[in-house]
């Protein structure tokens, strides 16, 4: 009888429908690594595209993933520590490790830069992901507003590493009519893609406030700014459609380090208030 007492104390439920949402996170993210990895040198320049292509759009679906499993988990009231340590253990997958090994798979991206260099730079990303993570685990709790996070959330940083694998055939089609503007962008953008990895790890481990854009969105009436940038991201979406996130990805990682550099500038600039002077007594008699 008290060895059954003990075995019910030692189990714990688990929520079923939240961490079914989280593991398809992971699969996401082991399956990015997957396409990514079967892209060869030797490959075509369509097949290298389209397995690259194949792995940022599972890395968006993995961002999906990660969006609901949390809200889910509310709604149903199923908010648990295992379903938390679930799902940072997902995101290192498809976070920390996918987007890395999708800027190594580029062959133009390994004829510029020497392969060490852009090992480092991946192993640089997957650390700072990791320990972006594990902060956010131990400074977080479900009392706290979520209205922002303190440095760059890790599925951003994702996205905009898998993004230049969305940009790239985007930029070919729009870029066809002049073929020399087309070559300098679409050069420019593998140059520009292990600087861009390496400066989003960074970010991942700062102190600059991102705010939580969903949440400011949806949760109660909200100011005339958050109008006007839901209105270009929806501009943004019909007017250039495959090229979209990526964009509004790459405004939401920028946008943030550009308003703290510049308040911090202009708080320099600031006279400082003038000192009263010293109040003496008056002269004895």
């Amino acid at each position: 009888m008290k060895l059954r007492l003990r075995l019910r104390k030692r189990q714990r439920w688990f929520p079923v429908l939240p961490t079914m949402i989280t593991l398809g996170n992971a699969v996401c993210g082991f399956g990015a690594i997957t396409f990514a990895f079967n892209v060869g040198p030797e490959g075509s320049s369509t097949a290298v595209y389209g397995g690259l292509f194949t792995a940022a759009l599972l890395v968006y679906l993995g961002m999906v993933f990660d969006m609901l499993d949390g809200h889910m988990a509310r709604l149903t009231k199923q908010i648990s520590n295992f379903g938390a340590e679930l799902d940072s253990m997902c995101d290192v997958i498809t976070f920390g490790v996918a987007p890395p090994f999708i800027m190594l798979k580029f062959p133009q991206v390994q004829e510029v830069y020497h392969p060490r260099l852009l090992w480092v730079i991946a192993v640089l990303y997957t650390l700072c992901a990791v320990l972006r993570l594990a902060r956010f685990n131990v400074e977080t709790d479900e009392q706290d507003s979520h209205d922002s996070f303190s440095g760059l959330p890790s599925p951003a940083a994702a996205g905009t590493v898998a993004s230049f694998a969305i940009i790239l055939p985007g930029l070919q089609k729009l870029t066809a009519p002049h073929p020399a503007i087309g070559a300098w962008l679409t050069q420019a953008a593998y140059v520009s893609l292990p600087l861009v990895t390496l400066a989003v790890a960074c970010l991942m481990v700062s102190r600059i406030r991102y705010p939580h854009y969903f949440n400011q969105l949806f949760r109660g009436r909200r100011n005339f700014q958050h109008l006007v940038q839901l209105t270009f991201a929806l501009v943004a979406v019909f007017a250039v459609h495959e090229l979209a996130i990526p964009l509004i990805l790459m405004y939401f990682v920028l946008a943030s380090p550009l308003r703290a550099f510049g308040s911090r500038l202009v708080t320099h600039r600031l006279p400082e208030p003038a000192k009263a002077a010293p109040e003496f007594p008056p002269p004895s008699p």
